[in-house]
């Protein structure tokens, strides 16, 4: 490797350098990364599996739960009944209304 007498370098030709060797680095770890891969993949085939089996990925991604209660005056806001209530369901609920009485119908 060749040495780089850095005090001689004015500052774009320095700027510029260290611009080359961040795309260096980069594309070094790129390369790395693909191996560890490659090595990865004929590892698990040569167990009988493939990486996304052992791994978890490649599954389907998850798909949107139907709603299941909408908002007693605009039905644009809904909620399927999982996870945290919304605010608007919690404020139904404290001004009398039932979850029963917000039930989308299915019709």
């Amino acid at each position: 490797m060749t040495a780089i007498n850095l005090d001689e370098m004015s500052l774009d030709d320095l700027k510029q350098l260290e611009k080359d060797v961040a795309k260096a680095i980069k594309s070094f770890e790129i390369r790395r990364k693909k191996e560890a891969l490659a090595a990865a993949e004929a590892a698990a085939r040569d167990k009988g599996f493939s990486l996304a089996e052992l791994t978890g990925g490649g599954t389907k991604a998850k798909t949107p739960v139907a709603p299941k209660y909408c908002h007693p005056e605009n039905p644009e806001l809904t909620w399927s009944g999982r996870g945290r209530k919304p605010a608007w369901f919690n404020e139904a609920l404290k001004s009398g209304k039932s979850p029963e009485d917000m039930l989308i119908s299915a019709s």
